[in-house]
Parts: structure tokens; sequence; C-alpha cells
């Protein structure tokens, strides 16, 4: 009884529909807490948000190849969630179908990047478990280099930056705990991942979001 229970929780049908359904409401939510308070709305208006949730989605599915797959799929369903609750609140402008596109195809290149980090982190082997843990982080470290250069809203940078370093500072330390040998590489390369994620948002998502 118990294995056909566990085996029915993790067929792939179920659990690719408990990650899109997560994605609708998380998109939902976030545009729902716009303009709640000024912390909310940054927190809630970030990439940040939805792909370090895709990591954790990730981390709790048990086949990479789902987990791959659960990224990409809670990506896309974030944004529909979010752009159906814009419609509905009539926010939705003359340039919502492109922006929409945009952001949707940085879903599928980020998402399945996420969600195999996400599962690395939690089920993989050997030091690309550090690689793994630096990706993860840099979604943050990088979202906190673009507020400060590129909007130069330094107070929320400032904040971003700090909850990027602690947050490879708990993966450094698990992974550490994990036995993974080369635990500092996620320490080494979240920064420069994070400055990677930096010149990709300002010079390729900018670039396309400016053109709409």
């Amino acid at each position: 009884m118990t294995t056909t229970t566990a085996s029915r929780h993790d067929a792939p049908v179920t659990v690719l529909a408990a990650t899109v359904a997560f994605g609708l409401l998380l998109g939902w939510a976030t545009y729902g807490l716009h303009g709640v308070s000024p912390l909310l709305e940054r927190a809630t208006n970030s990439a940040s948000t939805w792909i370090i949730w895709t990591a954790v989605a990730g981390a709790l599915i048990r086949t990479r190849q789902l987990a791959l797959w659960g990224g990409a799929l809670m990506m896309l369903a974030t944004c529909a969630g979010y752009y159906t609750a814009s419609t509905l609140g009539d926010t939705f402008g003359t340039g919502g179908l492109g922006t929409a596109a945009v952001w949707s195809a940085a879903g599928l290149a980020g998402g399945p990047l996420l969600g195999w980090a996400g599962w690395t982190v939690r089920r993989g082997r050997g030091d690309v478990r550090a690689v793994a843990g630096a990706v993860i982080a840099m979604v943050v470290l990088g979202e906190g280099l673009w507020l400060g250069w590129t909007l130069h809203y330094w107070g929320e940078a400032a904040v971003f930056l700090t909850v990027g370093a602690l947050l490879t500072l708990l993966l450094t330390v698990y992974l550490a705990r994990a036995g993974v040998h080369r635990y500092w590489l996620c320490a080494v390369l979240a920064p420069l991942s994070g400055l990677a994620f930096y010149l990709a948002e300002e010079g390729i998502l900018n670039g396309l979001l400016g053109s709409l």
C-alpha cells in the first residue's frame, strides 16, 4: 500500500501537474502582491522570486529528467499565471504580448537550468553539486548587481547582494556537510556566475524588452 501511494505521487504526470499548478499560483500571487508594500513590491517584481522557487521545485523532484521538464513548465506556468492576472486586472498593455513572449522565452532557457541546479544540489554526485549551488546563488547576486549598476537602486541592491551572499554561504555549508570534496567551488563560482547573469540580463534580456 505504501509503495503504491509513493509511486503515484512520483508519477511524471502528477509531478509535472503539481509543478504547473504551483507555477500558476506563484505567477498570480506575484501580480496580486504588487503595491502592497515597498518590500513586497520589490520581492514580487523580481526575477529571483520566480527562479529560486524553480530551483526549490527541482530539489523536490526525484528524477533529473523530470526536474528539467518541471523547471521549464513551471516558468511557463508562472508567466501564464502572472499575465492572466494582469489581463483580468486590466493592466495588460499594448506591449503585453511581446513582454510575455520575452519572459516566456527566458523561462524556457532558465527554467530547466535552475530545475537541474536544485536537483543536483540535493541528489547529484561529485563536484558538480558545488557548481549547481553557484548557479542557484547567481540569480540573486546578479539581480543585485543589476539593481545597483543599472537602476541605481543601491539600497535594494545591498539587500539582494546580502541575501545572495547568505544563500551562497548556506549552500556552501550544506555541500560541505554533505561530503562534497570541492564544496568551496560554490563560494568561488557564485559571484562570477552572478556577474555573468547580470551581463546576460543587461545585454540580452533588457535589449529584447527595450525593443518592444
